[in-house]
């Protein structure tokens, strides 16, 4: 492990990863794994897992607020605000621009196909994240069991609160069947209340200035940060959450643009949650540049916002309860149903793009070239596009 970090080289690597992190949480965390504990040891991989169970506990953008986190740990919160504005500014960036140019992109009809093995790679990423995390948490009776337990049950009930459940549940059954006395010592805690109460404060007074005051760009803030501290299991689950108040009940933008901006970000590295800059430049067209501009900021930042203040607050408390025996002895059964999740995901994945033949050489070709680790991430992910582009079928 490092003792001292160059902030500049981490923030280069935390660049590396938000070009390289398609497909969603558990892809991004191959991509982590890769980047940040393989090749350069910001953190080993079991501390990298225990930061995933964390997250996946809390609501908002799980991979964000990983990543913010390792920011953390690595340097305090200066090197978690500029990891997080590293990691996500680039994917707001584009996707507010595509609210802007969306009459053209739709004009002319630009096809997508050139993406067609980005799930595939993906699903490579996936692949070696699960195998990598499996090997470093399931390896007695009790771990198989709640390896195979958590696998069974995020595959079969796809509620988000399924996550936080299992991870809980899987916790408390390590630390009851432990063996070991005295595992409630005491620990000192020096909460950073701050960042709770600013949330908490943020969240009601958005609220409030809504209900009195039809203001459309403070209204669009509220909801976005509503999103973020409502919604487990990241960007796949708060698009139906948009879906349904942006277009079903404000009609703030078609159906074909909304789902338009939901195909490109797909094709997006990235948090998915970048999807709200884009939700909410379209939902303030008709009026100025700034006010759209306004709106896409209203939404890029309202969605983060919550989960960073959260993770803030919590990552400095994880630390210390760590340092009691019962939550350390429940991290095992956490780590190991964490390895679960990643390989249900896998499955879950291997299922919605189907098993053709290129598909699975795809998939197979990037787990190889990851277990190799000379090959950078985005220069996988590059060849992924190429070949989309270039190979018909």
């Amino acid at each position: 492990m490092k003792n001292s970090v160059s902030r500049l080289s981490f923030l280069k690597n935390v660049f590396v990863c938000s070009l390289a992190a398609y497909g969603g949480p558990e892809a991004h965390y191959s991509v982590f794994i890769n980047q940040l504990t393989v090749k350069n040891k910001y953190l080993s991989e079991t501390e990298l897992i225990e930061l995933i169970a964390l997250c996946s506990i809390l609501p908002g953008p799980t991979s964000t607020q990983t990543i913010t986190a390792i920011g953390y740990k690595t340097g305090g919160p200066v090197l978690a605000l500029l990891t997080l504005f590293i990691w996500a500014f680039p994917a707001i960036a584009v996707m507010s621009l595509i609210s802007f140019l969306y009459i053209f992109l739709d004009a002319e009809n630009i096809d997508h196909l050139f993406l067609k093995y980005i799930g595939p790679m993906a699903l490579g990423f996936i692949i070696t994240a699960s195998v990598r995390i499996t090997r470093k948490t399931v390896h007695d009776k009790i771990t198989i069991f709640l390896f195979l337990n958590s696998i069974l049950l995020t595959f079969f009930i796809r509620s988000p609160l399924i996550f936080p459940a299992v991870l809980i549940f899987s916790g408390i059954c390590t630390m009851l069947i432990s063996k070991e006395k005295n595992i409630y010592n005491r620990i000192r805690i020096s909460p950073p209340w701050i960042y709770l109460w600013s949330f908490i404060f943020i969240g009601i007074g958005l609220i409030t200035v809504k209900t009195f005051f039809e203001i459309r760009i403070i209204s669009l803030f509220e909801s976005f940060y509503r999103y973020g501290y409502l919604v487990f299991g990241g960007g796949q689950v708060v698009i139906p959450l948009m879906y349904n108040e942006l277009v079903e009940l404000s009609g703030f933008m078609t159906s074909p643009e909304f789902l338009t901006g939901y195909g490109l970000v797909q094709g997006l590295p990235g948090p998915m949650f970048s999807f709200a800059a884009y939700a909410g430049g379209m939902a303030s067209r008709g009026g100025t540049l700034i006010m759209q501009t306004a709106g896409a900021l209203a939404g890029g930042i309202g969605i983060f916002l919550p989960g960073t203040l959260l993770i803030f607050f919590i990552y400095p408390v994880w630390e210390n309860l760590k340092k009691m025996k019962a939550i350390s002895l429940s991290l095992k059964g956490i780590n190991a149903s964490a390895a679960g999740m990643i390989t249900s995901a896998a499955l879950v994945i291997s299922v919605s793009i189907g098993f053709k033949p290129e598909y699975i050489a795809v998939s197979v070709i990037t787990a190889i070239l990851l277990a190799f680790k000379k090959i950078p991430a985005p220069l996988i992910v590059i060849a992924a596009i190429a070949a989309g582009w270039f190979i018909k079928f």
